[in-house]
């Protein structure tokens, strides 16, 4: 256990343990509202604002968070004018991310912390940055809670939760902002190109053993839990990526658990 000596480690485990709460709770509506690549989307954009905040002087998580933000409601937006092509929405929104972080990051001088935020770097988070993420991850479980029904309604069917009274533009408004805010965080640790994965196979794992939606967000949160803690532990002995190394334990995890699920089904 000599790993945890080291101050950044712990600094690294503890926000990797926030961010395994909070991003399969956020993961298992997008599964559900079958908007996975919103996560894709919105990790692509955030180096937009990491581009931007290096440029401007300020903090680049901050301006991921911001940039974010504005591309998820400019997503709704786009939904809601176009709700037969809802799905080209994302693809707009990323396309414009990317090509303005393309653009920016021509005007970073240090392409090192730029490329750090690619494949994430947890183990470089310093004090303000776990404070931001602290908060965040405060605010986004304590909303996800208040709005637990409501979120479940709509996820499930977004039409009949209107009809059941839910104030579905409120919610989904609120919602958007939380994935934003969650997703810019997030591409610190795991980096932005690999963010949505993140969100997406905890859930997929999930959904292999359980059935119902509150045993999916808890069996969620285990896996995103054990991913996070499994990969630091892999990525400090053997010498490789943190960001990527949680990602393919995850990805490994996966497989095993539906080939597990396919041989128990053949022998049923």
């Amino acid at each position: 256990m000599d790993i945890l000596q080291y101050d950044f480690m712990r600094r690294a485990f503890a926000v990797g343990l926030m961010l395994a709460v909070i991003v399969p709770c956020i993961g298992v509506v997008v599964v559900l509202k079958r908007l996975s690549m919103l996560g894709d989307a919105l990790s692509h954009t955030s180096l937009a604002g990491v581009a931007a905040g290096l440029v401007l002087g300020i903090n680049p998580i901050v301006g991921a968070v911001v940039i974010c933000v504005i591309a998820a409601l400019s997503i709704e937006v786009i939904r809601k004018k176009l709700p037969k092509y809802a799905e080209m929405a994302i693809a707009i929104i990323m396309s414009a991310g990317i090509g303005l972080a393309g653009v920016l990051s021509g005007f970073v001088k240090s392409s090192a912390n730029f490329n750090s935020f690619l494949f994430g770097s947890i183990v470089a988070i310093s004090d303000f940055e776990m404070l931001l993420v602290s908060l965040i991850s405060l605010a986004v479980l304590s909303a996800f809670l208040l709005l637990y029904k409501e979120l479940f309604f709509i996820a499930l069917d977004e039409r009949a939760a209107r009809l059941a009274g839910v104030p579905v533009r409120t919610v989904n408004f609120i919602f958007t902002i939380l994935t934003a805010i969650t997703v810019s965080v997030a591409a610190r640790t795991v980096g932005a190109l690999i963010v949505s994965s993140l969100m997406v196979l905890p859930v997929a794992s999930a959904m292999q053993l359980v059935k119902s939606y509150k045993q999916t967000v808890i069996v969620s949160i285990l896996f995103g839990i054990l991913f996070v803690i499994g990969g630091l532990f892999l990525s400090y002995y053997v010498g490789l990526k943190p960001g990527g190394t949680i990602v393919l334990l995850g990805v490994a995890s996966l497989v095993v658990l539906m080939l597990g699920k396919g041989v128990l089904g053949q022998k049923a």
